[in-house]
């Protein structure tokens, strides 16, 4: 497209484009039938296919294909779903930022947070930013990195606390904050018992193992770990993230075992119910990483909370030295 085209595309959405129009794109996108879309809308069908005529005009482009399965956006129609997600997720951002302010609070953070960093990680991030004066409203989530990346690169989330990211994701900066050591966990009636001798994988694969989701990063590091150890990934009797569910499953099965990050563990273990495995492990897991939307780095709500969590790693780094 030659810059004249995407300057008369421009002036067209600035002049003529409405918040309702990208609305009915997501919900075309969502039904794929006008008729549905109507029925969502309160419209008739005609003045559906009016207004995405409307928008298909503003573009200069088709942004939808019929056929007798329904409707099918169209790689322009497909970018330009993309931004209007983006675009509507701003407006609702800023809409909450508002209504904080209005409410007496220096504005709104949404964060999301992986849960197998240790708690006093979290706090501190929590605290931070209810700290602030005035003090944040504030949005928690918890998911996976890639969740909580997908968020972010969505404009659902400003900051997320998570695992170093490989993919794509220019708007998103990412600040590693600390390496994790990994934890082989069980029942702590079974810590002597499991203890023995040195790590054996042969036996450990056996027993009934509770693993991140098999679309996760996590669990493709985990089952390349089995496979370099030279045994089979084994089928979970759990698939979970949660930490407390691993708490709770570990404490009640004989044979569940877990891997998490020794500090998590450490906390987990004061519960007096679950027990690290004296065998250490020769690798490392993928470092904790602050994420930040690239255009809220300058804000000092966004720079206290950096600050913040590098302080609680060096306290984190001081007690394991200690311990």
């Amino acid at each position: 497209m030659s810059t004249q085209a995407a300057a008369k595309i421009h002036q067209a959405a600035l002049s003529r484009l409405k918040m309702r129009q990208l609305v009915l794109l997501q919900a075309i996108d969502r039904h794929r039938a006008l008729n549905r879309v109507a029925t969502e809308m309160h419209l008739s069908q005609p003045a559906i296919t009016k207004a995405l005529h409307e928008v298909e005009d503003i573009f200069g482009t088709l942004l939808f294909t019929r056929s007798s399965r329904g409707l099918a956006p169209t790689a322009a129609g497909r970018a330009v779903l993309l931004h209007a997600r983006r675009w509507l997720a701003d407006l609702e951002s800023t809409s909450q930022v508002l209504a904080a302010i209005d409410a007496g609070h220096g504005g709104k953070v949404r964060i999301g947070l992986t849960t197998q960093v240790p708690q006093s990680l979290l706090n501190t991030a929590i605290e931070t930013l209810l700290g602030q004066s005035p003090r944040f409203s504030i949005f928690v989530v918890e998911g996976t990195t890639d969740q909580l990346v997908g968020r972010m690169l969505e404009r659902e989330l400003d900051c997320a606390i998570g695992r170093s990211y490989e993919g794509d994701a220019p708007p998103v900066l990412q600040e590693i904050i600390y390496e994790q050591e990994p934890c082989l966990i069980v029942a702590a009636r079974n810590q002597k018992r499991l203890s023995r001798g040195p790590l054996d994988w042969a036996k450990l694969v056996e027993l009934d193992w509770i693993l991140p989701p098999s679309n996760s990063p996590m669990r493709r590091l985990y089952n390349t770990i089995f496979v370099t150890a030279g045994v089979h990934p084994p089928t979970p009797i759990l698939e979970t993230i949660s930490v407390r569910t691993m708490e709770a499953v570990l404490a009640f099965e004989e044979c569940a075992i877990a891997v998490l990050p020794r500090e998590v563990v450490t906390e987990l273990a004061k519960g007096g119910r679950v027990a690290p495995l004296s065998q250490r492990m020769n690798w490392t897991l993928p470092p904790v990483t602050f994420f930040c939307q690239r255009e809220l780095a300058d804000q000092p709500a966004m720079q206290a909370l950096a600050a913040a969590l590098r302080n609680a790693v060096a306290k984190l780094r001081a007690s394991a030295v200690r311990g």
